[in-house]
């Protein structure tokens, strides 16, 4: 709407206006990481302790962004509940995802190795907390250690835990809320990289041969 108002009224000239053209760049799919290649990278974290392994862990576990992780409290974690409180820094609004039980055991390894209070994941000093450059630095060296050529980012976990669910066939709506994604369009598009999905959907043409029509599906000799 600018730039026909620029064109149309401050400018006053109107073919400009007709004459303009608008090029959009393609959207590329998002990189996804298998389940081995996301095993690998979490158990070749970096140390010392576990701190890097469980905020990977959380990342691709809970699907939350780099900036989410960092900013997670040790009061966050509702145990009872089996759910982490996450404060939507990007959207406005807070929102709560998922907590395994594997994911809550790691979780307690390193709340007695590591005794945080207040942030989940301290920095130097221990009232600061990590970065998201930090934590996609850990993930970076990690990802080449392991020898994973995909050019995935720490954002590939998050992509990868919605591909992953659909894979598995929960709702595509569950995840919508999962993301806190305001349109169900944004997520949609995990569709397009759930390749198991694709691959053990059934094709309408398998359905003519019921039909036995003379010569439909027969093999030409």
């Amino acid at each position: 709407m600018a730039l026909p108002f620029l064109f149309g009224t401050t400018c006053n000239r109107e073919e400009m206006k007709r004459c303009k053209q608008f090029r959009t760049q393609p959207r590329r799919l998002p990189t996804v990481l298998s389940i081995e290649e996301v095993a690998e990278i979490i158990a070749a974290a970096p140390g010392p302790g576990l701190k890097y392994r469980v905020a990977l862990s959380i990342s691709y576990g809970a699907g939350l962004r780099a900036s989410e992780v960092c900013n997670l409290k040790v009061s966050d974690i509702e145990n009872d509940r089996m759910l982490i409180h996450v404060d939507e820094r990007k959207g406005g609004k807070d929102r709560k995802v998922m907590l395994s039980p594997d994911l809550l055991d790691l979780l307690r390894d390193y709340w007695r190795e590591a005794q945080p209070v207040g942030w989940l994941f301290p920095g130097k000093p221990k009232i600061t907390l990590i970065s998201a450059r930090q934590l996609s630095q850990a993930f970076n060296s990690t990802k080449h250690k392991v020898d994973i050529s995909k050019p995935a980012t720490l954002h590939t976990l998050r992509h990868s835990f919605a591909t992953h669910l659909l894979e598995a066939n929960i709702d595509v709506r569950v995840i919508q809320a999962l993301f806190g994604h305001a349109k169900l369009s944004t997520t949609a598009r995990y569709t397009n990289v759930a390749t198991k999905t694709l691959h053990d959907t059934p094709s309408p043409f398998e359905a003519l041969k019921q039909l036995k029509i003379d010569g439909l599906c027969d093999r030409p000799r």
